[in-house]
Order: C-alpha cells, then structure tokens, then sequence
C-alpha cells in the first residue's frame, strides 16, 4: 500500500463507520417498521444491507487501506503474513472508534429510542442459544467470510474485480444463516460500537456476551485464513509482507488493485 499509515487508519475509521451506520442502523430501521420485531424476511433485508454496505466500503476504500473495516480479518491477515503486525494496532483502533462513531449517527437521526429499537441495532444471543453455541456460530461465520476473502482479495490467482461484491454477498450469507442465533456480527467492532452508545444513551447492554462477539470471530477468521493456505495455497507461495509504499496493497489485496476486496 502506498499510503501512509495515517490515512490507512482513517479509511479503516471511515469504513467501520459506514459499516455500523447502514448495518445496524438497517436492525434499527426493521424493528421501527415492524412495530419492535423481526421475521426472516426482515433478517433477509438486514443482510442485504450489510452486504452492499460492505462492497461498497470494499471497492470505495480497498485500495487505500485494504478496507478491514474487522479486528477479525486484520488479526488473521497479520497471522498469515498478509498484514504486518507493527501496523496492527493503528488498525485495531480505528476501528474499533469508527464502530463506536458509526452508533453515533444512528443515535443523532433515530434520537434516544434508537435504544429502545433493538439498542442501537446490538447483536444479541437468542433466547436458546449458550455461549458455547454462540462462539462456534460466530466462529463459522468468520470462518466462511475470511475465507472468501483469501480465495477473492488476497490471492493473486483470483480475478480482478469480484471481491466486493462476493465478499459482500459471504456477510449476507452468513447472517441469514448464523443471525437468528446471534445476530450474524463476525465483528468484534461492529458489536463493541453499538454496546457502547446503548449504555452511554440509558439503554442496557449485556456485556457478559461480548465474549461471544470477540472470541468466536478471532477464532474463526485465524481458522480460515491457515485452512485457505495449507489447503488452497501452498505456504511456499506466500509472499512475505513487504514494506509500505512497494505495492502490497495489505490484507485487502496484495494486488494493485484490490477491485473489491471485511
């Protein structure tokens, strides 16, 4: 990647943001419009969003800073030599701050109800659901949406252009599948942001479950992206990380141009 470290990290803000603002705010949208609940085809409507929110985030801010917009994918990029450790917690921070940013908005256009409507579009456990089946659910989730990123973004063999779009449509696939259990976040910053706005605004956030949101998408997305390169990609052709500025455009694409491509 060409740009500075800085301006990566404002893009992963940026993105992060956007993510929890058109996201969990779609969660917030559905449960005003269904009178405070959500069937399947409310869930199917959510996902949609989130998924076209990340491809647009993907194929606006790919190229500038690998749009992570996920501590999952920036952690198990790093653990593949596909992101370097040192620029980590720039990542990190910036997005967990756009997340808690993005909550915001919702809370300036939706008002204080916002946390009465599903608290700031929080991710929750089902009623049935243990922790245990929490982070396995969440787990998967990760696990199918890092691996779409290996196979479409960062490995070089993958056509140009595609990575948003199927990147986005894994996110709408897993919370249509991993949702009704947990919400389907595979983001511990996605989660973090509305948690926190929900109790800064009066409303009750449960964070004895954000150990769901946290460990399951880190174990998941450091599965998957291992899985992908003993499995799909030979160690041997894994390059190693380069420095800033010679053409490693990061864990969103070591191409050029990472067209789409969490």
């Amino acid at each position: 990647m060409t740009a500075s470290l800085p301006r990566r990290a404002l893009a992963e803000f940026l993105g992060t943001a956007m993510l929890v603002l058109f996201g969990a705010g779609s969660v917030v949208a559905a449960l005003q419009l269904g009178a405070g609940k959500i069937d399947y085809a409310g869930l199917g409507i959510i996902s949609l969003a989130f998924g076209l929110v990340v491809a647009l985030i993907v194929y606006g801010l790919g190229t500038t800073s690998g749009a992570h917009i996920n501590p999952a994918v920036t952690l198990s990029l790093a653990s593949v030599r596909q992101f370097s450790w040192a620029e980590v917690p720039a990542y990190l921070v910036a997005q967990f701050a756009g997340a808690v940013g993005g909550a915001l908005l919702i809370v300036a256009f939706v008002g204080t109800r916002a946390t009465d409507l599903g608290k700031v579009g929080s991710t929750v456990l089902g009623s049935e659901v243990s922790v245990p089946q929490g982070i396995l659910a969440e787990a998967l989730g990760t696990f199918l949406l890092v691996f779409t990123i290996m196979a479409v973004a960062v490995d070089k063999r993958a056509p140009v252009g595609w990575a948003g779009f199927l990147i986005g449509l894994a996110v709408a696939m897993e919370i249509m599948t991993i949702g009704p259990f947990t919400g389907g976040s595979v983001n511990p910053a996605r989660t973090f942001g509305p948690y926190l706005v929900n109790v800064l605004f009066g409303g009750s956030t449960t964070w004895a479950d954000y150990w769901v949101y946290l460990i399951g998408p880190v174990i998941g997305a450091v599965l998957a992206a291992f899985c992908y390169v003993l499995l799909a990609r030979p160690a041997a052709e894994v390059p190693p990380v380069e420095a800033p500025g010679e053409g490693d455009t990061g864990s969103g694409s070591p191409r050029e141009v990472p067209a789409a491509r969490r």
